[in-house]
């Protein structure tokens, strides 16, 4: 699933982040990515400006800057994918070829809250991912007459109580 929560606010306990020259190509390259890439894509697209930047260094600084709250770490499908864009939205997943694209759709009301009437937790944030297959997979999928095959990984299925 997809981790969508307001990461607008840093925790008083974590210290400010310092913004390194390679954290700000990290941050550059995601925000102009409309794709969601992986860690590998993320460091093949900074190494070309920054030629002598590690695989580690790029690994090590996404999940900083996703604790941080200035990218979001998607977990969905069967790779870890990452996001410039922290602001409450939705994606849909492929589940042939993994594929993560942002959806434009309209919260439904009230959902946290009827979430935490219904289990009382104290909801901080939600999860939405739709999935299914993309155009170019399922256009595939009508041309052969087939099935296609579905990555490894099932989606889960959890009932909170909300409707």
């Amino acid at each position: 699933m997809i981790t969508i929560m307001n990461n607008r606010t840093r925790p008083a306990d974590k210290p400010k982040l310092r913004m390194t020259r390679q954290r700000r190509m990290i941050c550059r390259e995601l925000a102009k990515a409309a794709d969601h890439p992986t860690a590998d894509e993320v460091y093949s697209r900074v190494r070309r400006r920054l030629p002598r930047i590690s695989l580690g260094t790029v690994y090590r600084n996404l999940e900083i800057l996703s604790a941080c709250g200035t990218i979001q770490k998607l977990r969905g499908g069967s790779r870890m994918r990452f996001d410039a864009e922290t602001g409450p939205h939705s994606h849909v997943r492929c589940l042939h070829c993994g594929r993560v694209a942002d959806v434009a759709t309209e919260p439904a009301a009230n959902l946290e809250a009827r979430a935490e009437k219904a289990s009382g937790y104290e909801i901080v944030g939600h999860r939405l991912e739709f999935v299914g297959l993309c155009p170019t997979c399922g256009d595939k999928k009508r041309q052969a007459g087939k099935t296609l095959p579905i990555s490894r990984r099932k989606t889960r299925r959890r009932s909170a109580g909300v409707d």
